[in-house]
């Protein structure tokens, strides 16, 4: 038997009495209303515009699902860019504020069409609430909060900016058993972590810094080497152990996808799948992830599907 680490104890309580739900989607809720078919357009729009893999592994869900797990990354998005992008804070406290009152209303001014589609999903998918709110807390955090000192500390912002999601999407794919929560809060912190390691340039550049510091230390890296971009041994094997463990966590909450409805396990498993082949290429390139973002091209995409499939109909 597995024994849970701190951090995976820490997130487990963070997410609390999960329920499944009890009763079945509405389906086919929006096919005649043509204002919710252009609200979920526009989701399907930025999600197309911002993450290739999001978009690509959501197309393997049938449409209704593909078009509530769109409406979930077009809220998390614009939840984001607020954060980011947003310089007063007023308006920007204002903005958060609006989101959250969508959240807990479950309704939406009939002129945001993002709003319009996430308040259609969370009320069609019995998604918890407090999921949602989470994100948007995990994803404020940032204004406050640029180091994290352990990987426990850093866990619990993957938690709120990445497992929430997870968590999220198990209520639109369907799942068949509660056990699959560990597994998505895994997933959700495996996806998190690929995010910080490709992007561990662009972030400092923007004075955030995600690495553990005691494991920088212990790999005898210091902020001015990051600062300078230097890919040195230290800096090669303090990644491989980053790069090491996240695949564990990949490895870890594969066993989560046969736990959910059949036909979502294609398209989770392929976020999975997609995410980790981030992984690759960052060692591809010696793990310089200063003067170039890792990715995986249509092509890596595609040539993964095969496997992908043979993998999830043998579960």
């Amino acid at each position: 038997m597995q024994v849970q680490a701190n951090w995976e104890n820490q997130l487990l309580a963070l997410a609390g009495q999960v329920q499944h739900p009890s009763s079945r989607p509405f389906f086919s809720y929006w096919a005649g209303d043509a204002s919710l078919q252009k609200a979920y357009k526009q989701a399907e729009i930025i999600t197309a515009e911002h993450s290739k893999s999001f978009y690509y592994a959501s197309g393997l869900l049938p449409e209704e699902k593909r078009s509530a797990v769109r409406a979930l990354y077009a809220f998390c998005r614009t939840v984001d860019d607020i954060v980011d992008e947003v310089e007063s804070k007023k308006d920007r406290d204002f903005e958060l504020s609006y989101w959250r009152e969508i959240v807990q209303t479950a309704s939406s001014p009939t002129d945001d069409l993002v709003a319009a589609a996430w308040a259609d999903t969370l009320t069609r998918y019995h998604i918890p609430r407090h999921y949602a709110l989470q994100l948007i807390d995990g994803v404020a955090r940032d204004l406050s909060q640029t180091r994290y000192q352990t990987f426990d500390d850093l866990a619990t912002y993957c938690y709120g900016v990445a497992s929430t999601v997870g968590l999220m999407s198990m209520y639109i794919v369907g799942f068949k058993s509660l056990e699959a929560v560990p597994y998505a809060i895994k997933l959700g912190v495996a996806l998190q972590m690929t995010n910080i390691l490709r992007d561990v340039g662009e972030d400092y550049r923007n004075g955030r810094l995600y690495l553990p510091r005691e494991e920088l230390v212990f790999y005898g890296i210091q902020e001015s080497d990051i600062a300078k971009g230097r890919v040195t041994d230290n800096w090669r094997q303090f990644m491989k152990f980053q790069i090491d463990r996240t695949r564990e966590l990949y490895k870890d909450s594969w066993e989560g996808v046969k736990m959910l409805e059949r036909e979502g396990q294609l398209a989770i498993g392929a976020a999975s799948t997609f995410y980790s082949g981030i992984l690759d290429d960052i060692e591809k390139h010696d793990y310089d992830v200063f003067s170039r973002r890792a990715s995986l091209s249509a092509l890596g995409k595609v040539i993964r599907i095969p496997g992908l499939w043979l993998r999830v109909n043998s579960l």
